[in-house]
């Protein structure tokens, strides 16, 4: 998992397809607000997932796991959407924490 470090230069392609899919996250993510959800888009299918923090962080590394609770706190605290981007083709999974 890769996490944006602030600071970083937001002109990457997952960054790019978050913000061209943003009104639908957030509009999915309202649906689930209550229950503080991460959000997944997934970039081979184009679909956007919801997923319960305890249930998305079940399936990740013990390393991804540390930083998704970094990440997934500081969401919390400022009011912010945990998002990843997960590419299959290239094996990656990229977060980002946005308001």
């Amino acid at each position: 998992m890769r996490r944006r470090l602030a600071g970083e230069p937001r002109k990457d392609l997952y960054f790019g397809l978050v913000a061209e899919n943003w009104e639908h996250i957030v509009r999915l993510y309202t649906i689930f607000e209550d229950k503080r959800p991460v959000m997944l888009f997934d970039v081979q299918e184009k679909r956007i997932y919801a997923h319960s923090y305890a249930g998305f962080m079940a399936e990740l590394s013990k390393r991804s796991q540390v930083l998704l609770k970094e990440q997934y706190s500081e969401a919390i605290a400022g009011g912010k959407i945990v998002v990843f981007v997960r590419d299959n083709q290239k094996k990656k999974l990229v977060s980002y924490c946005l308001a």
